[in-house]
């Protein structure tokens, strides 16, 4: 049902201890950086839930203007991204405030642990995302379709303003937990909103 919120909670997703090192700039890991990797994952997994809130809606392309039904944006980029879609899965996710608490905590006391903690929250949305994106892919592919990358406001000429439409609609406040700031940041700081092209093979 076009336009219809659903929301779904998921396990925690395969760990990606490479992506978290990435994340934190130490580059190849020593012993001690190691140590405090498994210390902080060990730590931060009871403070770690994944959530997402999505809808989807119709895609239509005009030029350079795409219209989403919920909301009409100018971008090159997203138009290109979306070519040959008929909908797209408009989704909010998060893992919640919990890692931005462990961050804080230990931002004076231990710098290293605290960037730790923002490294894995950093991997840990993003392998939420990529969950949920297989689902919808694996969903489209059953009704013999196909799915574009995701796509952020803020990436490439997609305007980061767009992030005010999308909760509009999607209220990622009373499903996931998920508010908008004035500055157009979501909080938690682990959150993330996208859009997934989607289209028919015939």
């Amino acid at each position: 049902m076009t336009g219809a919120v659903f929301v779904r909670n998921y396990a925690a997703p395969e760990w990606d201890r490479r992506e978290i090192l990435r994340y934190s700039s130490c580059g190849e890991a020593s012993a001690e950086v190691e140590a405090l990797l498994e210390e902080c994952i060990a730590e931060s997994t009871k403070a770690l839930s994944y959530k997402v809130c999505f809808a989807h809606f119709p895609v239509n392309i005009y030029g350079e203007e795409i219209d989403l039904g919920f909301a009409r944006v100018k971008s090159a980029a997203l138009c290109k991204n979306l070519a040959s879609c008929r909908y797209a899965a408009v989704f909010a996710a998060t893992v919640g405030l919990g890692i931005d608490r462990l961050a804080m905590r230990y931002a004076r006391t231990s710098p290293a642990k605290a960037l730790m903690f923002d490294a894995i929250g950093s991997e840990r949305v993003e392998a939420l995302c990529d969950a949920f994106n297989a689902e919808i892919k694996a969903e489209a592919a059953k009704e013999g379709g196909f799915t574009r990358p995701r796509f952020s406001p803020g990436y490439g000429d997609l305007p980061l303003a767009l992030q005010k439409e999308i909760f509009r609609v999607l209220s990622p406040e009373k499903y996931i937990g998920a508010s908008l700031r004035e500055s157009l940041i979501i909080s938690p700081a682990k959150s993330v909103t996208a859009i997934i092209g989607i289209g028919k093979n015939n």
